[in-house]
């Protein structure tokens, strides 16, 4: 039997995930698995602005950019599983394609990495703080107007280097990505809710695979965690309503409440200067997921998230 071959991008967080599902599967199926690394656009563009990536190939918000080119080499047959960060795939995906799993979630919150080890709070005034994410942007903004928010493109390794050079006062990443790499050492802090929600999907897994191939499907299944699928359907199902790309000023963060059948889904909206702001929670029953995360989009939107949005250049459909 051939090895399956699992696409992956090239950047080494995205190679060390993949390695990890290849030796999860071959440790549970006992199949031989290959890696094959590819180059999307997102990572072409790596000086450009996701902004400026998504209009150079069209997409909006920048829905895929970082995907595209894996998930066509799963619909040509070039791979037949692909290996994504969660908070990459947008809401809509072909048809022809499936998530059999998404792995167990790794803390999703974001970090501060510093010189000097400072928190945010000690941060000195106007400090220069990197980050690519109009999210993480916004609510650094929100908290503290007097701070440099600055673009900083580049895989996470790369952004690693650039704060050690001295480019930056701090930059905000995943803590998960951190934690991938064997980098946990340079956490300064890791920035609670109430100042910085995660991206939706952040920290989590999805592991992709053609439709229509039921073996493979089968096989990927093994990694799926039901927890983490339901609280990643419902920060999903929220940022489906609201109709948005990775590229909005939105964070979100669901996870299962102690008696493990309750979700607590947390979510804000802001403008891109941290201005404008709603913020809200829902509850429900894991089995509501998506309902959970429908209701409570509906009720940002009333809260004035919808003309919110707007100034971030989207617009948000009532039904």
């Amino acid at each position: 039997m051939k090895p399956l071959r699992i696409g992956t991008r090239a950047s080494a967080l995205a190679l060390w995930q993949a390695n990890h599902v290849r030796q999860e599967l071959a440790r549970l199926r006992g199949i031989a698995l290959e890696i094959v690394p590819i180059r999307t656009m997102g990572d072409h563009l790596q000086s450009a602005s996701i902004a400026q990536a998504s209009e150079a190939i069209g997409a909006e918000g920048g829905k895929g950019i970082f995907i595209k080119e894996i998930e066509d080499a799963l619909l040509s047959g070039a791979v037949d599983i692909a290996v994504h960060s969660m908070k990459d795939v947008p809401t809509e995906t072909p048809r022809e394609l499936a998530f059999p799993a998404i792995t167990k979630r790794e803390d999703p919150r974001d970090c501060l990495i510093s010189r000097h080890s400072l928190t945010l709070d000690k941060l000195p005034q106007g400090a220069r703080i990197g980050t690519s994410s109009l999210r993480r942007q916004a609510q650094l903004r929100r908290y503290r107007a007097d701070l440099e928010v600055l673009d900083m493109r580049g895989n996470v390794d790369t952004r690693l280097k650039k704060a050690a050079a001295g480019e930056f006062d701090a930059i905000v990443l995943a803590v998960a990505g951190i934690a991938r790499l064997g980098a946990s050492d340079r956490i300064a802090e890791i920035l609670p809710s109430e100042v910085m929600l995660p991206a939706v999907g952040q920290g989590a897994l999805g592991i992709e695979t053609r439709a229509d191939d039921g073996d493979t499907r089968s096989l990927a299944a093994a990694l799926d965690d039901v927890e983490t699928r339901a609280c990643v359907a419902a920060e999903r199902a929220l940022l489906r309503e609201l109709e948005g790309g990775c590229q909005i000023p939105l964070g979100a963060w669901a996870r299962m409440e102690k008696d493990a059948e309750t979700i607590f889904l947390e979510a804000c909206v802001l403008s891109p200067d941290g201005v404008q702001f709603v913020r809200g929670e829902e509850r429900g029953t894991a089995a509501d997921a998506e309902a959970i995360g429908e209701k409570l989009a509906r009720i940002l939107i009333e809260a004035g998230a919808d003309k919110i949005l707007l100034l971030a250049g989207r617009s948000v459909g009532k039904s």
